[in-house]
């Protein structure tokens, strides 16, 4: 097993745990209904507004915040920081966790579902379409993300001594992703870096219909570093989690470090919206202090306030400033999200959205299951790294090994 990771262990049947399942049960009952009567009964999107939050929260947010294993593997093996790969394996499981709830977010909101199967044809493809580019991508990231987080679950069956086929194959499928690692991690950078800018350009068509604060040409560029930044934050929330949930030693200096990265991006990000809408005469809008400019300045508000607390050294090594901070950033690059996707998407006169119980249901059934997911995955594989003193939520647990 590999010596810096360990299963926590710990009983998987808590009642955080089986709470978190009745949820995900509603939430089946729910798609099962979905699937039968169709989209119209079950959500609020209609012809004027043909997406609701199994799309603008479920894949547009949920992806960015599922980042995590994107952005802290630009820092180990693009700028070979090897000093970051205990945030690894743990970063990893929680994008494939949700890119693989995303994709399927995507399924539940299609209308003709059952033609899903159509995307990777070669020959079905719309070569001049951003949303296909978006599809294929996300479609190949989930695979290559489970892929690099397989050496975590071949690593147990190679240790099934009493069953020695299994044990040989593992071994074996082990030793040929050491060959071809490189590529698949290279694949894993290109591909978010691909789609999560191309989530922005799927909103340059929308010229008269998006609100002027957000739409711009550079929505691919301020995507992208969104989405760099919420997985940055997504780390250390998980980090900070998995810290009171399974008593792990705290990684002080990485986070740290990791921090004062993120005040770069903050600063990127905040320069290029405020310089972009000053060139294009549009700062004006923000002073008309309606619904959309409030909306644009409790953004910039999230944005910035992370960014002048992580400017200290002294704050970005104290743990409950850097939990808010990221925290924070996670709303404020899910909130810039939302309003271009919804709350500035102005459709026309007469229309209007708001989600019903059934689809917030499904993305409340999605996160319980992802909870559940992850859950069961660190405490069965060697996810968490070393020097990890185990409990359960709501039971103690043995000490492991390690």
């Amino acid at each position: 097993m590999s010596p810096d990771a360990r299963p926590v262990a710990g009983r998987i049947l808590t009642r955080p745990f089986i709470a978190a399942l009745a949820v995900f049960a509603l939430c089946i009952l729910v798609l099962a209904w979905r699937f039968v009567v169709g989209l119209g009964p079950v959500s609020g999107m209609s012809d004027g507004f043909p997406w609701g939050i199994w799309i603008a929260f479920d894949v547009v947010i949920g992806t960015a915040l599922a980042c995590g294993g994107f952005s802290v593997a630009i820092l180990c093996y693009a700028f070979n920081k090897g000093k970051y790969h205990p945030l690894i394996r743990p970063a990893v499981l929680t994008s494939a966790l949700g890119y693989s709830l995303a994709g399927a977010s995507v399924i539940v909101d299609l209308g003709r579902y059952w033609n899903v199967w159509r995307i990777p044809l070669l020959w079905n493809w719309n070569r001049n379409s951003v949303l296909l580019e978006v599809a294929i991508c996300i479609m190949t990231y989930v695979v290559v993300l489970w892929i690099e987080l397989s050496p975590a679950f071949l690593e147990v069956f190679e240790e099934k001594e009493k069953f020695p086929l299994l044990c040989r194959a593992a071994r074996r499928v082990h030793g040929w992703l050491n060959r071809y690692l490189i590529a698949i991690l290279a694949l894993g950078i290109l591909l978010p870096t691909m789609h999560q800018s191309s989530l922005g350009s799927l909103m340059l068509i929308m010229t008269s219909k998006l609100h002027k604060l957000w739409h711009t040409p550079l929505l691919p560029v301020l995507f992208l570093s969104t989405a760099i930044l919420m997985g940055y934050a997504a780390v250390i929330f998980e980090s900070a989690l998995a810290n009171e949930i399974f008593d792990r030693p705290r990684e002080t200096k990485l986070l740290a470090s990791m921090s004062g990265i993120m005040v770069v991006v903050l600063f990127f990000f905040l320069g290029v919206r405020l310089v972009d809408l000053a060139l294009r005469g549009r700062l004006g809008l923000v002073a008309r202090l309606d619904f959309h400019s409030w909306m644009f300045l409790l953004e910039m508000a999230l944005f910035l306030a992370p960014a002048l607390l992580l400017l200290s050294l002294r704050r970005r090594n104290n743990p409950g400033i850097e939990l808010i901070s990221a925290i924070l950033m996670m709303l404020a690059g899910s909130l810039y999200r939302f309003d271009t996707f919804l709350v500035g998407f102005q459709p026309g006169p007469g229309w209007s959205y708001f989600p019903t119980i059934p689809e917030m249901t499904v993305t409340i059934g999605f996160v319980a299951f992802e909870f559940l997911a992850y859950l069961f995955i660190v405490k069965t594989f060697p996810i968490i790294h070393t020097g990890v003193i185990p409990h359960t939520l709501g039971a103690a647990a043995p000490k492991t090994s390690g």
